[in-house]
C-alpha cells in the first residue's frame, strides 16, 4: 500500500476542495439560470450568463417544454450604393418564407432550415427589451445583431451593389387555442421592425 507523503496529501486535499468549489459554482449557476427569476439571479445576471453561455448559447430546460403559442416571421431588406453613387433600398426579402417553403413536403428537413433564423431571432428577443432596440449591458446583445445581420445579408446578397445597411421586421401572430378552450388570445398580428444596422466591410464577405 502506497503511503503519500504530508506535502502531496496537501496538495491532493488542496485540489479536491478547488474542485468541489467549483462544481458547486456551476450547478449553482445552472440552478439560478433556470430557475424562476429572483433578486439574486438579478443581481448576478451578468455572472450567470458568463458561466451558462461561454461561446454559444446553451438552452437549459429544468421543467416540461413550453410548446410555441405563436408563428413569427421575419423579413430583411437592405440598403445599396450603385456604382454611379446612388442609394436604393430593396424590398422586402421573407427568410422565414424561404424556410417554410423548403421545410414544406419534405419528409426529412435540414436542421438549418428548421431552426437557424428562428433561433436566431429568439438570440435578438432574449438581449433586448419588449419592444426595446437597444440591447441588455453586455456583449451578447451586439452578438445578436450581428448573428441576424449576416443572416440577412447572406440570405439577400449584395443586390446589385455595396451594401451599406440592413433592416429587419418580424411579424409575430399568436396561435389561436383549441375551440374546447375558454382562453382569450389576440390573434392580430405584431409588427416589429428593427432600426437599420450598418453594414461593417467584414459583414459582406463571401456576398454575391
Amino acid at each position: 500500500m502506497r503511503v503519500w507523503s504530508k506535502p502531496a496529501r496537501v496538495v491532493l486535499v488542496v485540489a479536491g476542495v478547488g474542485l468541489g468549489a467549483c462544481v458547486l459554482a456551476f450547478l449553482g449557476a445552472l440552478f439560478l439560470h433556470v430557475a424562476p427569476a429572483n433578486s439574486v439571479s438579478k443581481e448576478y445576471r451578468s455572472q450567470v450568463d458568463w458561466v451558462v453561455y461561454p461561446e454559444f448559447e446553451q438552452n437549459w430546460k429544468l421543467f416540461a417544454p413550453d410548446p410555441l403559442q405563436r408563428n413569427v416571421a421575419v423579413d430583411a431588406r437592405v440598403q445599396s450604393v450603385g456604382a454611379d453613387g446612388t442609394v436604393v433600398t430593396g424590398e422586402w426579402h421573407g427568410l422565414s418564407a424561404e424556410d417554410w417553403a423548403a421545410i414544406r413536403h419534405d419528409p426529412a428537413p435540414s436542421h438549418r432550415d428548421q431552426n437557424l433564423l428562428r433561433r436566431a431571432w429568439d438570440f435578438y428577443e432574449s438581449t433586448h427589451g419588449e419592444g426595446d432596440a437597444r440591447a441588455v449591458p453586455g456583449s451578447r446583445g451586439q452578438l445578436a445583431e450581428r448573428y441576424l445581420e449576416r443572416i440577412a445579408l447572406q440570405r439577400i446578397g449584395s443586390a446589385g451593389g455595396r451594401v451599406i445597411q440592413v433592416q429587419l421586421r418580424a411579424t409575430v401572430t399568436a396561435v389561436a387555442p383549441p375551440a374546447w378552450s375558454r382562453e382569450q388570445v389576440d390573434t392580430a398580428p405584431q409588427v416589429r421592425e428593427l432600426p437599420w444596422w450598418p453594414v461593417q466591410p467584414e459583414d459582406g464577405k463571401g456576398l454575391s
